[in-house]
């Protein structure tokens, strides 16, 4: 098996895993918990500081969002949110009572009638199946994130949040795999290695 096979099936391997134990925390649970990643997320100077933020409408067994994005409007924040056009992520800035649409791949995106450029995001808050102690993320698999991160001013943040039992040694990452700059969980904040290049 080659290298890069061998990390294709490791990730695969702690994907289904990690699906599988987030899946297992009960509904009530998840709201409890959220909220407290809501606390840590929203007590950090980045997001405090932040004009512009990127969170995304959870869905499935992830990490509740509403609370957040309800909270960034409070705080008088432009908040986007993702959307998935040709492969790549585009954003949307969303205002509080607007529709969002369906989509065959489960988030809810934003309508693409006010597009704000990547350039412009102060915090981008990612969802993750896994992280590590070094802020590694184990994304859905189709590089999206790594590829947005890319684009981001010098100064931005990109913060992970998950549960803590999403928190591993150890996420498998290759080469174009983007570290984030923090992961916040129900428990604590662990804040990655300074990003070279961002």
């Amino acid at each position: 098996m080659s290298d890069r096979a061998g990390l294709r099936a490791a990730k695969q391997a702690m994907r289904d895993r990690m699906r599988e134990l987030r899946g297992a925390i009960p509904p009530e649970e998840r709201r409890s918990l959220a909220k407290q990643i809501e606390e840590r997320l929203f007590a950090l100077l980045a997001m405090r500081d932040a004009e512009t933020v990127m969170l995304f409408s959870s869905f499935g067994t992830e990490v509740p969002t509403q609370g957040m994005i309800e909270r960034a409007w409070d705080a008088g924040q432009r908040v986007t949110l993702p959307m998935l056009r040709q492969g790549a992520i585009h954003v949307a800035a969303v205002r509080r009572g607007q529709a969002l649409r369906t989509t065959s791949y489960g988030p809810m995106e934003p309508l693409d009638d006010e597009p704000v450029s990547a350039e412009e995001i102060d915090v981008v808050v990612a969802p993750g199946l896994a992280f590590d102690r070094s802020a590694n993320r184990l994304g859905y698999g189709g590089g999206h994130y790594d590829r947005l991160l890319g684009h981001l001013q010098p100064g931005a943040q990109a913060i992970g949040i998950g549960f803590q039992m999403q928190l591993v040694d150890a996420v498998p990452h290759g080469r174009s795999d983007r570290p984030l700059d923090a992961v916040v969980t129900d428990r604590e904040v662990v804040i990655g290695p300074p990003a070279p290049g961002r």
